[in-house]
């Protein structure tokens, strides 16, 4: 016989809560896709109706909603260069927050924050807020 500790068991509620990070990660990539792709519906997929959207670029601030932001992104163009990471995930329950960092969208650098929230096992963006770094 061995006197090695039994090894211990994962709860079933951390593994299901572990596999929420990469479910947030997955509904973020219809809106780094669009950057990539300029697809404004592929975008406006990722967020929920109500979404509020904000952030400057040039100095202009701006608050569109997802339905007006979809429609830049696709008046944009496609970005074939973009890069994209996503810093960080946190999660509370059905509430989470992302950071996601683009470099050279339409050549510039941004970094979004977004809120999602998890409805029906479906996360989708309640918000983002963004800046342009040296374009504000």
């Amino acid at each position: 016989m061995s006197n090695a500790p039994a090894p211990k068991v994962t709860n079933p509620e951390e593994i299901a809560s572990f596999a929420d990070y990469e479910a947030v990660a997955t509904a973020l990539l219809p809106y780094i896709k669009a950057a990539k792709t300029g697809d404004g519906e592929l975008s406006r997929s990722a967020f929920y109706d109500h979404a509020n959207i904000v952030g400057s670029i040039g100095g202009e601030f701006s608050t569109p909603d997802a339905d007006a932001f979809a429609a830049e992104v696709s008046k944009i163009g496609a970005s074939p260069d973009v890069q994209s990471r996503i810093a960080w995930i946190d999660i509370s329950g059905p509430a989470a927050a992302a950071k996601v960092e683009f470099i050279n969208w339409v050549g510039l650098r941004f970094t979004d924050f977004f809120v999602l929230y998890k409805r029906d096992d479906q996360w989708k963006i309640s918000g983002k807020v963004y800046d342009s770094h040296s374009n504000n």
